[in-house]
């Protein structure tokens, strides 16, 4: 009897289940493209409608035209280079660090369900910069992704991956809005909406003159109308919108901790990520303001760690040796459970460092009255 290799599977069918669900998902793919492309559609439609009918064909000021077209094409090039970047930049999936070992793995199915499980993943994440929990209490693991979730992050069904600081899945970007992109996500509706402005205050004169026949009977007067309406309709939900995330960036939250809050090792707290307005503006703008209106990426720290802030005090931390919480019930507490990326602590400070002996006080009182510092010695 020859040995051989083995002959490759013969690929599946065209009638088999396999098959059918390639196509389904390109086909799912492809739909997911449809808002984006309505969107560039009416961008398109606009610049011809604005520049070519409004301004070249109906305004007989000169002035007026050349201010309005210089204008214009600002606003448009900061509209779309957003856009781009919110469309292309890819999501950030936690580094390597907060995956599963194989053996980790391979105890982790062993296990049963429970505490055995929740013991080996305590161990996996025993040096990993997190302090958020489930409502349960257990360590945050994806058993899709086969990680622990880094804090803020969540697993997105759409692209089936876990994202860092995810805010939400976009259709109108056919993306994941979260830490990589949520700031040209911001410029991409403050510019839209004030792209959408500019063109209602500049085209309300002609939409007057529209109803009062006081256009040439053209093409272009049509153009002009719905090119208000259009706009005008854009800027009242924009307006809502932005807003919306304007508030989400002063409060230092996420479209998804506002529906639930991120739970710490010992309470659900919905402020725990906030540490004031200007470092909450910082931390998704950057230190740098040179860049703020760029859709330029500026944020600080990798998305893996943020600096916490336990506002309400643990009842159980009452108890604590010598009376240290005494002083402090109502003030805000840094949580630094874990090492934070160098990229992140600096946050935690405006002033200069304190001495270096109240330093190590310092450093003893939190560690005495933090409840995640023993998080690891607990059963």
């Amino acid at each position: 009897m020859r040995c051989g290799k083995m002959a490759a599977p013969p690929p599946p069918a065209a009638g088999a289940p396999g098959a059918w669900g390639g196509v389904r998902r390109r086909c799912q793919r492809l739909l997911y493209w449809v808002p984006v492309l309505f969107i560039s559609s009416i961008l398109c439609w606009s610049y011809y409608a604005y520049v070519t009918q409004l301004c070249l064909l109906t305004m007989t000021n000169i002035g007026e035209k050349v201010v309005c077209l210089v204008a214009y094409h600002i606003f448009f090039m900061l509209f779309v280079w957003s856009y781009w970047k919110t469309i292309f930049t890819l999501p950030m999936n936690p580094s390597k660090e907060f995956h599963l070992s194989y053996s980790d793995k391979e105890s982790l199915e062993r296990e049963p369900r429970g505490e055995s499980q929740q013991e080996v993943l305590r161990r996996a994440a025993k040096d990993l910069p997190i302090y958020t929990r489930t409502m349960s209490g257990a360590i945050r693991y994806c058993d899709r992704c086969h990680l622990v979730k880094p804090d803020r992050c969540h697993h997105c069904s759409v692209c089936d991956k876990c994202i860092l600081k995810m805010d939400h899945h976009c259709p109108w970007v056919n993306n994941c809005v979260g830490f990589s992109n949520y700031k040209f996500f911001l410029l991409f509706l403050a510019y839209s909406l004030l792209y959408c402005l500019f063109i209602a205050a500049t085209d309300l004169q002609y939409f007057i003159k529209f109803w009062t026949n006081g256009l040439p009977d053209t093409q272009a007067k049509f153009h002009i109308m719905f090119l208000f309406f259009a706009a005008a309709m854009f800027s009242v939900s924009l307006s809502s919108l932005f807003g919306y995330h304007c508030w989400l960036v002063s409060k230092n939250k996420s479209t998804l901790e506002v529906f639930r809050a991120p739970i710490f090792r010992h309470r659900t707290d919905k402020n725990g990520f906030s540490l004031g307005f200007s470092k909450n503006l910082r931390q998704v703008f950057g230190d740098e303001k040179k860049y703020w209106l760029l859709p330029v990426f500026s944020s600080l720290g990798d998305g893996c760690s943020f600096p916490t802030c336990l506002v309400n005090q643990d009842p159980e931390q009452a108890s604590t040796p010598g009376g240290l919480n005494s002083t402090s019930k109502s003030e805000n507490h840094l949580f630094p459970a874990k090492p934070l990326r160098d990229s992140q602590s600096h946050l935690l400070t405006d002033a200069p460092s304190w001495p270096e002996t109240a330093a190590k006080a310092d450093k003893g009182k939190l560690g005495m009255s933090n409840p995640a510092l023993t998080m690891e010695n607990e059963t």
